[in-house]
């Protein structure tokens, strides 16, 4: 199996007002309006529907999928009638960019313009939630911008988030990539660690890139289950995965398995990035979504190649400043439960 989801450059809610003139490209224009509706999963078949038994079948739109798509609200677009807006822009694609004069982008997954607006949609409620959390506003922002994305342009089953060019870019092959949420917030969370890094970019020593898989892990699960929870929220990416593992549930990681630091590292970073998943999907259960997603984000700015006791103690320290004595002890004693303090 290829390196899933991080091939990393070396190697691997608050809405900001868009624009509502109308905007012409190539020939097209749109009506000028931000807002419109998209169809997508929420946040994949598998994990909605709790069915281990769908496949890809070659992109095929079969009658056990149909339940999976949801009709959502689309925010935030520039009003040219392409999936481009505040905080997310659907750059380049395998095939036609999806566009609509009246922002009404309705398809599935036989269309390749079905994982372009699940990207934009995933993407843009990302950072509404970070938004939603306080940051750029109370708190410094985090990847508080248009965040380009390729779909399709891989001619192979992987994804990557590229800190040097700081674009998203997903793969096909099995099921692609940009059909399952869960890979779209991975590579997302990769690209918020590089926006809080000064100069960009996160990650250089082996355990900082294993820090940076578990923590793309963890944003993966932690959005999906606010915007839309399933039963097995630990599971990352039950769709993407079933093209590439025999056993169920089909996952391609966890973020609740039971590792140990330092005894439990060998040096494959998405193994590693367990160790460090774990630790968050814990101080989450302690202290709820909004205020551990807030403490684990404000904990990562300025600690661009960080050992995992480095982050940790970053972490529990803005914990204690955010919330107090109290919220600190919780993060403490979820990263003492995985060795990590």
């Amino acid at each position: 199996m290829s390196l899933r989801f991080a091939a990393r450059a070396a190697l691997c809610a608050l809405a900001v007002s868009a624009v509502v003139v109308p905007v012409a490209l190539g020939g097209k224009t749109g009506n000028g309006s931000s807002t419109g509706t998209g169809t997508v999963f929420l946040p994949n078949p598998v994990a909605e529907l709790q069915n281990q038994s769908l496949t890809d079948q070659k992109d095929a739109d079969y009658a056990a999928l149909q339940p999976a798509y949801h009709n959502v609200t689309l925010t935030n677009l520039d009003g040219g009638g392409f999936l481009r807006g505040d905080w997310a822009n659907v750059r380049s694609s395998t095939g036609d960019l999806a566009f609509s004069p009246t922002n009404t982008f309705l398809y599935h997954r036989h269309d390749d313009r079905f994982e372009q607006v699940m990207a934009y949609y995933w993407v843009t409620e990302a950072q509404k939630y970070i938004q939603g959390l306080g940051f750029g506003s109370t708190l410094r922002p985090v990847n508080k911008e248009s965040q380009d994305v390729r779909i399709n342009q891989l001619g192979y089953d992987n994804s990557f988030s590229w800190d040097k060019k700081d674009y998203l870019r997903f793969g096909k092959g099995g099921v692609d990539d940009a059909e399952d949420a869960e890979v779209i917030l991975h590579e997302y969370g990769h690209s918020i660690q590089d926006s809080q890094q000064t100069p960009f970019g996160f990650g250089f020593s082996n355990e900082a890139r294993s820090i940076g898989e578990g923590f793309a892990d963890y944003w993966a699960v932690t959005v999906s289950d606010v915007i839309a929870p399933t039963p097995d929220e630990p599971c990352v990416a039950d769709w993407d995965s079933v093209s590439y593992t025999s056993t169920v549930p089909h996952c391609l990681r966890r973020v609740d398995l039971d590792l140990h630091y330092p005894q439990d590292l060998d040096g494959r970073v998405h193994h590693d990035g367990q160790i460090w998943s774990r630790a968050l999907w814990d101080i989450r259960q302690a202290l709820g979504h909004v205020k551990a997603d807030t403490i684990i984000l404000e904990g990562q700015f300025d600690m661009p190649d960080p050992t995992m006791p480095q982050l940790a103690a970053s972490t529990e320290a803005a914990a204690q400043q955010l919330y107090g004595l109290a919220a600190a002890a919780a993060v403490h004693a979820a990263f003492h439960a995985r060795g990590i303090l």
